[in-house]
């Protein structure tokens, strides 16, 4: 009961310790895949635009997947990303189409404009 309620606030305690799990994959990862997987995390936290819990916890397992391949196999980071690091991190962010903070503002964008054009009609 008391967890259900803690929750309620802050979230699911389940996808904190998944976070805190990919983090700490990230942070075991040899230079130079962790500088560059830090560098696209904090693009993507600033940019991906996922407020869907399971679907952020989704794309950061199999981000670490990746950079944990790529250094497995010595793959140079610019084979990883290409030439742009931006187009690379926007694509894979589309990967995951989770809800999405802009979602509601589409949404009341829509409907103003639906709004307005029934009074217009009038």
């Amino acid at each position: 009961m008391v967890a259900k309620w803690i929750e309620t606030l802050t979230g699911s305690l389940e996808q904190k310790k998944q976070f805190r799990e990919y983090k700490a994959r990230v942070e075991a990862l040899p230079e130079p895949y962790r500088a560059s997987a830090k560098a696209i995390e904090r693009y993507l936290m600033y940019t991906g635009g996922v407020v869907d819990g399971d679907t952020l916890i989704t794309m950061f397992g199999d981000f670490a997947d990746l950079w944990e391949r790529a250094a497995a196999d010595g793959t140079p980071v610019r084979e990883i990303v290409g030439d742009d690091p931006v187009e690379f991190a926007d694509a894979f962010a589309q990967a995951y189409s989770g809800k999405q903070w802009i979602d509601k503002e589409r949404a009341r964008l829509t409907k103003a404009i639906e709004d307005a054009e029934r009074e217009e009609k009038k």
